[in-house]
């Protein structure tokens, strides 16, 4: 059982998979400061300081912050939409690399014979 373990654990799929999280972790951080540190600064602090609050995140109504909600909203179509750019991008470059035309392939021994016999005959 612990060498069957083993196996799964180690196959590609897992190893891509864990990679794969740890990186959407790191990346969900980035979007995080981006949304909390860029955009709300440059783009909401008016809306903001019209409500007469300091934090996106501390917009309340009757006790329900609906700030954390909008914060999440905005890193989420952040995300999606980076990931959207990401995939279609990857998925340009593979059509690119299928479209590239593939080296002809090397002739067989009878082909190489048979071209010798015909340029030895055109030579008589």
């Amino acid at each position: 059982m612990l060498q069957e373990f083993k196996k799964f654990i180690t196959k590609g799929n897992i190893l891509d998979l864990a990679v794969a999280v740890i990186i959407g972790a790191a990346f969900s951080a980035i979007i995080g400061s981006l949304v909390a540190d860029v955009i709300t600064p440059l783009i909401l602090n008016p809306v903001m300081e019209s409500l007469d609050v300091k934090r996106l995140e501390d917009l309340a109504w009757n006790g329900v912050l609906y700030g954390k909600f909008i914060s999440a909203i905005i890193n989420f179509l952040i995300v999606g939409f980076s990931l959207f750019l990401l995939v279609k991008g990857i998925k340009k470059f593979e059509k690119k690399k299928e479209a590239a035309p593939a080296a002809p392939p090397k002739p067989t021994m009878d082909q190489e014979l048979l071209t010798e016999i015909r340029d030895l005959l055109k030579n008589k």
